[in-house]
């Protein structure tokens, strides 16, 4: 009976916390980058970090899809696919990364080393993700996203994972008690 409990608080935590991601980016929306205004900072990632840390890799990634689905039929809703898409590989990649090297040794040190290794993955695994997916979606050639991506794209994944790393860092420690529970 404790195995099934278990699982229900488990689920119940990822409900929670992927309700509160959709939340976040339907109040919290602003671009970073004036010349690319499209590219817009949210916070949806924080929730996701958090549970990251406290549940695992696998249910950070399983955060990530559910909270990816539902902002992309809802609050982003204009984005379609290729909003779900964006956001399963920039933060799927984020938290792997992350979740994975903070499991290995959950100190303070180790949160930061995984957090600035999660940021420079999300950066660099959206280099190819915007040069093959976004001349789909944008209709755009490939030559004008190349052009975007030391100026706009770039930048702008380094800021938001940054600055989501920076809160998720600040805030860890003071919500691990509600999550392990």
């Amino acid at each position: 009976m404790e195995n099934v409990s278990t699982k229900t608080n488990t689920m119940a935590k990822l409900g929670i916390l992927a309700a509160i991601s959709v939340v976040l980016v339907a109040i919290v929306h602003f671009p970073l980058i004036p010349a690319a205004s499209f590219l817009e900072y949210d916070p949806a990632d924080i929730p996701i970090l958090l549970g990251t840390f406290a549940l695992g890799p696998a249910a950070g990634l399983l955060l990530t899809i559910t909270a990816s689905v539902i902002q992309g039929v809802t609050v982003s809703a204009a984005s379609g696919w290729y909003g779900i898409l964006m956001h399963v590989i920039a933060t799927g990649t984020y938290v792997l990364v992350a979740g994975n090297i903070y499991k290995a040794n959950k100190t303070k040190k180790q949160a930061i080393l995984a957090l600035v290794c999660g940021t420079l993955a999300m950066a660099a695994v959206m280099i190819p993700a915007n040069l093959f997916i976004t001349p789909i979606f944008m209709g755009a050639p490939r030559a004008a996203v190349a052009a975007m991506l030391p100026t706009a794209i770039i930048p702008f994944n380094l800021l938001k994972a940054g600055i989501n790393s920076i809160v998720t860092f600040l805030l860890y420690k003071r919500v691990s008690p509600l999550l392990h529970k």
